[in-house]
């Protein structure tokens, strides 16, 4: 049969008759230089270019991109055109023994190249020159790696271009998780591949252009909402009183007053406590360094700072000279906040959540919840605000008003329940603290305590 013209779409591409024996070719008519190869049994998106050096042609080269069956026709006309563009700076789309002079139109080959990047490969480079380099926390790697080397482990030697032509089994995977792992955990692991092949396409171009994640129905995801409210502090006050560990019990304190993220607080240091300031400086938030900013203190959060470094002088006098918040771990500070619900029914996020619920209640404006949470505030107008001048006055007394909302709903508990008179009443941590008899007290920190007080 007779080459053809027409513009190539699914559509048209699927109307092409099938030739009796040998090929023909069906070219677009709006990017020159691609076109289908069209045989008895399969259907082959191409690119035909002039390769030149030093401005001059070298030689006509034909390159496949894959068969019509596995990838769309848009799909191949965004390919096709970065393989052209490259073919007119002189450079091969693919390896040489990909490549096919223009005289060897029938030839085409019966596979295209997979590209050799496999995700292993793929995830070890994002690894590296994503998230290590850009600072990204233990925690956040962890969750990645969990995605990879778990949900994805069967993948791990397969070509990304394998799944980049096959969206269904994407799909079907993401399906499968859902069901197996739960659906958070399903969008989780696939917006991790997601983010995997899009870094790896940066230095691949052969990778097909549309992202394999894209054909994912996506299950929903609801906020989770186990905040507390005024009249549940009670109750949590008690629970926390009776934790056995006092160190843990200021730690989870100070999560609620300063609605912070618990892996933020597992690394404050005494040098990061500004006390003529009153101030903490978060050193490692989310989204690293960078973020770092500091806490104005209101008087309830320096108190459970100051019971925290006496306590942990106590029961880890070496590890408390480099954490505020000490622990016998490989790390020497807390490193596991999850505790029992029935011990404690709310820790960690529940926290965050509680203190975004008790600032509105105290009258704190949203712009000003978000600053104190370190929180990105969406709109033009908040590049203009400058977070360390509302610092020293407007910030900090907003958190105060936090803080004393939150021991507002303790209410006559406060001095009526022995157990809380015993954690919170006056000088209680210099009682507990003298009586409890297991090391020597850390002098450097006592004297900062006794300067701070």
């Amino acid at each position: 049969m007779a080459d053809v013209r027409i513009l190539l779409t699914d559509k048209t591409i699927a109307q092409l008759p099938t030739p009796k024996d040998g090929w023909y070719l069906a070219r677009d008519t709006e990017l020159k230089g691609f076109f289908v190869v069209i045989g008895k049994r399969k259907r082959t998106f191409t690119v035909q270019g002039d390769l030149r050096r030093d401005g001059k042609r070298v030689s006509s080269i034909r390159v496949s991109i894959g068969d019509t069956s596995d990838m769309s026709s848009r799909t191949a006309r965004a390919t096709a055109k970065e393989y052209l563009a490259q073919i007119s700076q002189g450079k091969h789309p693919k390896p040489a023994k990909e490549d096919q002079p223009a005289d060897t139109v029938g030839k085409v080959p019966n596979k295209p190249l997979a590209a050799e990047i496999t995700l292993c490969e793929a995830w070890q480079r994002y690894l590296e020159a994503h998230l290590i380099r850009k600072g990204r926390s233990e925690k956040t790697i962890s969750g990645y790696r969990d995605h990879v080397e778990r949900i994805l482990m069967e993948w791990l030697d397969v070509p990304l271009r394998e799944l980049g032509l096959d969206p269904a089994r994407v799909a079907k995977k993401h399906d499968e998780t859902t069901k197996t792992n739960g659906p958070y955990m399903a969008n989780g692991s696939m917006r991790t591949l997601r983010a995997i092949y899009n870094h790896a396409r940066k230095t691949n171009r052969s990778l097909p252009p549309d992202n394999p994640a894209d054909a994912i129905d996506w299950n929903q995801e609801e906020r989770r909402d186990t905040g507390m409210g005024a009249s549940d502090l009670k109750g949590w006050f008690t629970e926390l009183a009776a934790l056995d560990n006092p160190v843990r019990r200021e730690f989870h304190l100070f999560t609620l007053l300063s609605g912070s993220r618990p892996t933020a607080l597992q690394e404050v240091k005494p040098t990061h406590i500004d006390f003529r300031r009153r101030t903490l400086h978060i050193a490692k938030p989310k989204g690293g360094r960078k973020r770092a900013f500091d806490i104005p203190l209101s008087r309830e959060m320096i108190m459970c700072l100051i019971r925290a470094i006496r306590f942990g002088a106590k029961m880890y006098p070496a590890q408390a000279r480099e954490w505020v918040f000490p622990a016998d771990s490989e790390s020497g500070h807390v490193a596991e906040t999850k505790e029992d619900r029935d011990t404690l029914s709310k820790w960690g996020n529940d926290l965050r959540q509680t203190f975004r619920t008790i600032a509105t209640s105290a009258a704190v404006s949203e712009v000003d919840a978000k600053l104190l949470m370190n929180h990105a505030i969406p709109g033009v107008n908040a590049g203009y605000i400058t977070r360390h001048k509302l610092l020293e006055d407007h910030l900090r007394s907003q958190q105060q008003a936090i803080s004393s909302a939150v021991f507002a709903a303790l209410g006559p508990s406060l001095t009526d329940m022995q157990v809380l008179q015993d954690w919170l009443g006056r000088g209680a941590s210099r009682r507990a603290t003298k009586n409890c008899e297991m090391w020597p007290v850390n002098l450097d920190a006592e004297q900062r305590i006794r300067r701070a007080a």
